[in-house]
């Protein structure tokens, strides 16, 4: 029996929309202290290495959130998990397409459904719950199985009623695209799927309502813990206010990156021109543009802002996801452009080409060349037996050689597409630091649609990081661009309010 996280691609999947039942990401409590206080260094880069060693001290889990474990498909434990789902839904399609057909696998699926349904009502839901139990009656299903008039479809129509009803909203479109399944195993199949991921929803909505205390608290607990710090040594922020100073000057120098300009709609304001909107400096501005130059960083600048050093470690790791949808999009971009939206106009082959992608650049950073000559070949066979499977013509040699050459081309950094994509994906993530996520999702530049799941993950981990950050050290930030910028504009745009 397949376990409720087997992931479906859903749009928006893993991201916390405004409904009753989003998951939403906040901070939990903070870790005990280490062994007592430390002495003040002497100067301050023995105190940022200080800082350092505290980090245990003020840090906080900013992600709390329950998420589905996805498997590597190249790994052992992937591949039996995998074959093991197929075996499944394979037996149930051989069951109800046999004569008489056979419920006995459908029924047991009914009753997992069902559980999970009453699983996700809420306690003042009851008149939904007593219809759901009289829907499901598993008594009354498994007398119409034994007289051979189970109505599978009929059923089915009702959990995704049931199911429209309950998820949160970034669900809904999931919830719509079982709808026009027509066949009854794949509808089986995607209801239990979407089903997992909305009863991981419930559980990250539990989670966050237990949290607002422990937030606040943590809040200030690292605040005083960083004042006591300062209160020691003074030049504490130094590192910070150079941070924030380069962002201040990144802002006013002349923009460099046509594409950023370009890929907004010039049909009128869009989310992606309000982020980009060349204004007088503010804060906000400022300290977005700072949040963005993290994910640039140079490992070997120890020039690091001291009030991000606790979140140093999720920021390298947001860099990484971010480098590796960089690699994912580009790859997709350059497959799309030669098969167009036959194939990439389906879901099934789209998703199957990004876990195939995924899995192969799993070494990108240690052998670029190699990886990408695994996924060259990989891709241009994908691509070429579904245009058979399809019964089109397939890639002339020519096509073949050309998009192939493409994709390794990708290992280079200065690699046209690879540029323009990652300028595209720091682009999008400025606007969710302005505008939020789910709006910043509304106009993606060309090139990311197909990794928009993946990049609305990326941008509420990011968002989630930064927005405790700043709630911790604003105060802080406010005192610093005072100096950065003009008083007027200090005033008007508060740091808190981003």
């Amino acid at each position: 029996m397949p376990d409720v996280k087997d992931s479906m691609p859903p749009k928006n999947a893993g991201v916390a929309e405004t409904g009753s039942r989003e998951p939403l990401k906040k901070p939990g409590p903070p870790r005990k202290e280490d062994s007592g206080p430390q002495a003040p260094a002497p100067r301050t880069s023995h105190t940022v290495t200080e800082v350092s060693k505290k980090d245990n001290k003020v840090e906080t889990n900013h992600d709390t959130c329950a998420e589905e474990k996805t498997l590597p498909l190249s790994s052992l434990e992937g591949k039996v998990k995998e074959t093991i789902h197929n075996d499944f839904w394979d037996h149930l399609k051989e069951q109800l397409s046999a004569t008489p057909p056979d419920f006995s696998c459908a029924l047991e699926l009914l009753k997992e459904i069902r559980e999970i349904l009453l699983s996700l009502l809420l306690p003042r839901q009851n008149r939904l719950r007593t219809e759901i139990e009289e829907a499901l009656d598993m008594n009354f299903l498994q007398q119409e199985a034994e007289r051979g008039a189970l109505n599978v479809a009929y059923l089915s129509k009702y959990i995704l009623n049931v199911m429209t009803l309950l998820c949160a909203p970034v669900r809904d479109e999931a919830v719509q695209k079982l709808e026009n399944i027509t066949d009854s195993v794949r509808l089986l199949r995607g209801i239990f799927q979407v089903l997992g991921l909305m009863k991981m929803d419930m559980v990250n909505y539990t989670i966050h309502s237990l949290q607002p205390q422990p937030q606040e608290h943590s809040i200030q607990y690292e605040r005083a813990v960083f004042q006591e710090l300062l209160n020691e040594q003074p030049s504490l922020l130094n590192h910070t206010t150079k941070w924030l100073t380069q962002a201040a000057a990144d802002l006013t120098a002349p923009p460099t990156c046509p594409d950023a300009s370009d890929s907004a709609n010039a049909a009128g304001p869009s989310p992606n021109e309000a982020a980009n909107n060349q204004e007088p400096l503010n804060p906000a501005m400022v300290l977005s543009q700072g949040f963005l130059n993290l994910l640039l960083w140079d490992p070997a600048n120890e020039e690091f802002p001291e009030t991000l050093l606790t979140d140093r470690t999720r920021l390298q790791e947001l860099e990484s996801q971010l480098h590796q949808l960089t690699i994912l999009a580009s790859v997709l971009l350059v497959a799309s452009s030669f098969s167009g939206s036959v194939l990439f106009g389906s879901p099934q082959f789209v998703d199957k080409l990004k876990r195939i992608t995924k899995s192969l650049l799993e070494e990108f950073n240690s052998r670029p060349e190699e990886a990408m000559q695994r996924v060259s070949e990989q891709v241009s066979q994908e691509i070429h037996q579904s245009l058979k499977t399809m019964g089109l013509a397939a890639l002339s040699s020519d096509s073949t050689t050309s998009l192939i050459g493409q994709l390794q081309n990708i290992a280079k950094k200065e690699n046209c597409v690879r540029s323009v994509i990652d300028q595209r994906i720091h682009l999008f993530l400025k606007c969710c630091l302005v505008l939020g996520v789910q709006r910043s999702l509304l106009d993606l530049p060309g090139g990311l649609t197909l990794i928009e799941a993946e990049l609305a993950e990326l941008g509420q981990k990011f968002v989630s990081l930064t927005h405790h950050n700043q709630q911790v050290f604003g105060p802080y930030y406010t005192d610093i661009l005072k100096n950065l910028i003009s008083p007027a504009q200090a005033m008007k745009t508060k740091v808190e309010s981003l």
